[in-house]
């Protein structure tokens, strides 16, 4: 599989997992319900925008730029601010399916 198909997959992942994320939020079901209830029907339409910057190892390395917050094993090439902005996504980067998140 070359780069470019792989990088395609995994962007067609992220999105799934925005999706299901979205879906499965308890906390947008309940405004919804709420909405719903005052008598309006509702429709959800999301778009998201992937952005996409190669990065260089060399570079990554002369920034001294933190990829990894605390107690975190190698996470991939995110900042802390990628990582806090999956979070608030309910997205997340460990492979602990088992785990609800909260």
């Amino acid at each position: 599989m070359s780069l470019n198909q792989t990088i395609k997959n995994l962007i067609q992942k992220l999105g799934e997992a925005i999706h299901e994320s979205v879906s499965e939020s308890e906390h947008i079901a309940g405004v919804v319900k709420n909405i719903r209830e005052q008598g309006f029907d509702v429709l959800l339409m999301l778009e998201a925008t992937i952005g996409l910057n190669e990065v260089e190892a060399d570079t990554v390395e002369e920034s001294g730029q933190q990829l990894l917050t605390s107690g975190e094993e190698d996470a991939g090439p995110f900042t802390h601010h990628d990582l806090n902005f999956l979070k608030s996504l309910r997205i997340s980067l460990t492979e602990d399916s088992d785990e609800d998140p909260a």
